[in-house]
């Protein structure tokens, strides 16, 4: 054939090639070739260079596409394009290519890999339900090693998704030296807490310090308190752990246990608040520490040996503080209590009923306020407020609740608050509450409905209704918000 003809026959068959898409075939062979190569650098340890070559096919993949939107290897480039976003850890920017995914062939190695790619990035995103779809598609693959892969992460998502009991069989069968994270949280959700414990000990012997303990502790804890607890002595002693952290983990254990220990609950406390340094949480369980002393009080003389150190909490930077400020105005009101409250005071007989309702709803101390109430009946019996007092004080701390119904009747018997305990509809009952209500917001500290230390006035509907504090966030004895009726 002469140099003519065979010029003209290579012209040709390039015109061919163009028309057909030979060019976008190139393109997506030097895209593909980029991307061997960065897998190549990867398994080499040449990250820098792996990182590059993934830039590269982004760059390829995404020209392809724009100007080849329609062609039959649109997907696979979208597809590579994803695979290298996430790569990049652009998992954000890869989850949209990525799905693309099922598009492509289910048998091939790109579809695999991109499968997994997408999975990693869904459960990195938090959704670990979309991550198993993805890991689906790898499950039964005839390559080990992403078998193995695609297993292990759907155990993720499984754990991830509370399917303890699917995760831990799949751990078992399919065992990886990564997933000890996963066993321990799946032996915690299925409740096994000794066997979680026994793993967690061979776990501690390999110090690996990036082991995420702290969501061990908290699903162990939500199962087993007292599993939870255990684990915590394993690691308080460990080298690394920030006094911060090492006190955040006893103060917290000290929540879970008093639903089941509240003696180890208040060790738990002193040990938070003996870690060094002034830590938040060990300010908190100073401050809890503080309220159950306070709540015991059974005599004003009782608050005294509290002042100084609810002062200093006071006079912190602590999350602490703020409810520290208001506990500390009250314990003040109430020692001062006896300068103002005498027969002879003006308005004394209020000023003690609402520091009986200081001492029973801030802080929830029933023996003080219970004592208190029966101080205002005996030294102020004609007050208004003195049946409310008696009730308030037999419902407290019960002593003889038949006498007390009996001088209710012999001395009360025309109060607005027995006539309402009647059913008998009274305008005196509001006139009363509202005089109260008035000489509790004309306080100068911590007026009611203000601070920690306030409280909200009487509901209609019952004499004296009243509302407690909300459970305040540093004690772990407190009882929840709950509507209390008193006489």
């Amino acid at each position: 054939m002469s140099r003519r003809a065979l010029r003209a026959l290579l012209t040709l068959v390039t015109g061919a090639c163009v028309l057909s898409g030979c060019v976008y075939y190139n393109g997506m062979y030097n895209t593909n070739r980029l991307a061997k190569s960065a897998r190549k650098a990867e398994r080499d340890g040449r990250t820098f260079e792996a990182n590059n070559l993934w830039g590269q096919v982004i760059t390829r993949a995404e020209s392809l596409v724009v100007r080849h939107p329609r062609s039959k290897y649109a997907d696979e480039a979208n597809v590579l394009r994803g695979l290298a976003l996430a790569r990049l850890d652009q998992c954000p920017a890869a989850v949209g290519p990525l799905g693309r995914v099922t598009l492509l062939d289910r048998t091939g190695d790109l579809t695999e890999e991109s499968a997994l790619a997408l999975g990693r990035c869904q459960l990195e995103l938090g959704d670990a339900s979309l991550a198993d779809l993805a890991f689906a598609l790898v499950i039964d693959s005839r390559d080990p090693a992403r078998r193995r892969e695609a297993r292990f992460q759907h155990a993720r998502a499984l754990r991830m998704t509370g399917r303890y009991e699917e995760a831990l069989a799949l751990i078992r069968e399919s065992p990886d030296p990564r997933a000890g994270n996963d066993l321990l949280l799946a032996l915690a959700g299925t409740g096994r807490g000794g066997e979680a414990l026994t793993v967690a000990d061979s776990l501690l012997a390999l110090n690996d310090t990036l082991f995420a303990w702290d969501s061990v502790i908290a699903t162990l804890g939500g199962r087993d308190p007292r599993v939870a607890s255990g684990l915590i002595d394993r690691l308080q002693d460990r080298p690394g752990v920030s006094a911060e952290r090492r006190a955040r983990r006893l103060y917290d254990d000290a929540l879970r246990m008093e639903t089941v220990d509240t003696a180890r609950a208040t060790a738990r406390l002193r040990q938070a608040a003996a870690v060094p340094g002034r830590t938040e949480s060990g300010e908190l369980a100073r401050l809890a520490l503080l309220r159950r002393s306070l709540r015991a009080a059974r005599t004003l003389d009782d608050l005294a040996p509290h002042a100084d150190s609810l002062a200093a909490l006071a006079a912190g930077a602590s999350g602490a503080a703020g409810e520290a400020v208001g506990l500390d105005a009250v314990v003040d009101r109430l020692r001062h209590l006896p300068d103002s409250t005498g027969p002879e005071v003006q308005r004394g007989d209020l000023r003690l009923f609402l520091g009986a309702e200081d001492a029973r709803d801030v802080l929830q101390a029933p023996s003080l306020a219970a004592a208190l109430f029966r101080t205002l009946v005996d030294t102020w019996p004609s007050s208004p407020y003195a049946p409310k007092a008696l009730l308030a004080a037999e419902r407290l701390e019960p002593t003889d609740m038949d006498a007390a119904r009996l001088r209710l009747d012999s001395l009360y018997v025309d109060s607005p608050y027995m006539a309402v305990l009647r059913g008998e509809d009274t305008p005196s009952y509001r006139l009363l509450e509202d005089s109260l209500e008035a000489f509790a917001s004309a306080r100068t500290l911590t007026p009611r409905g203000v601070g920690p230390g306030g409280r909200r006035g009487a509901q209609p509907g019952a004499p004296g209704e009243r509302r407690p504090q909300p459970r305040p966030s540093a004690d772990p004895n407190a009882p929840p918000p709950r509507r209390v009726l008193e006489p």
